[in-house]
């Protein structure tokens, strides 16, 4: 059985992502931070339909717990399936914002988008990568903001600096890794329903005809939209595709 690594896992695309790689026959280790019941709820579920998962807690921007994080994935590996690695990672846990123009941008905001999109899944995939199984397979959750096909808007001047960020890195990382016969990819979600943002589409619904307007496939993003394509990035069919970032937009702002 191939196991994967997903961090984010108890919401939005991180869930849908485990959902779907547990459908598939993968066993699954999710982590969660700001809602435990979540993650316990994700990995409950996965095992009720037959499937494989763990629940661990792991905060990706402190880099104290990495070395923590790492021994309980090895534990977890041992205990559940008998192995010393695993085959996939999924760098997928975020933070929203709310729009600040770049005049009032504060350093707390930049450390903490630094933190938590660059900086922690950085470190963390160097602390993970000897239990990664030479072949595997490595994605990061970027976003449609953080590529040059896009344009920019107002108030977003971090997180897209540091989303475009993921996108080098996974250039960069898919060329190191390479020599293991690690594949390094991403997948640049458009406007996507999510708990991010404290549940803007939920609280705010007018938000969503706007955007869909916008969008050539006429609707707003579904967290599975984007689970589909991070776990095609994953499987053999895509095993000779590396160091790209597949956008997965439905043709936003086209």
């Amino acid at each position: 059985m191939q196991i994967a690594v997903i961090t984010g896992g108890s919401s939005g695309i991180g869930q849908a992502t485990a959902f779907e790689l547990a459908k598939r026959g993968t066993g699954v280790i999710l982590t969660y931070h700001g809602s435990p019941d979540r993650g316990l709820e994700t990995a409950d579920r996965i095992e009720k339909d037959g499937g494989t998962a763990i629940a661990l807690p792991l905060d990706v921007s402190n880099q104290r717990a990495l070395s923590g994080f790492r021994k309980a994935i090895s534990a977890a590996l041992q205990d559940r399936w008998g192995r010393d690695t695993f085959d996939f990672l999924v760098n997928n846990a975020g933070v929203g914002q709310p729009p600040v123009p770049f005049e009032e941008t504060t350093e707390q905001l930049f450390d903490q988008m630094i933190g938590v999109h660059l900086k922690g899944p950085y470190f963390l995939t160097q602390t993970l990568l000897p239990l990664i199984a030479d072949g595997g397979s490595v994605v990061f959750t970027t976003s449609s903001a953080g590529l040059l096909t896009s344009r920019p808007s107002n108030g977003y001047s971090v997180y897209g600096s540091v989303k475009g960020a993921q996108v080098v890195l996974t250039r960069y990382l898919a060329k190191e890794l390479s020599t293991r016969g690690i594949r390094v990819n991403a997948v640049a979600p458009g406007v996507t329903r999510t708990r991010l943002g404290g549940d803007a589409f939920a609280q705010h619904p007018e938000l969503i005809p706007p955007i869909a307007d916008n969008t050539a496939l006429g609707r707003i993003g579904e967290s599975e939209d984007v689970a589909v394509a991070i776990t095609y990035l994953l499987s053999p069919e895509a095993r000779w595709i590396t160091a790209q970032t597949l956008e997965a937009s439905g043709g936003y702002d086209l």
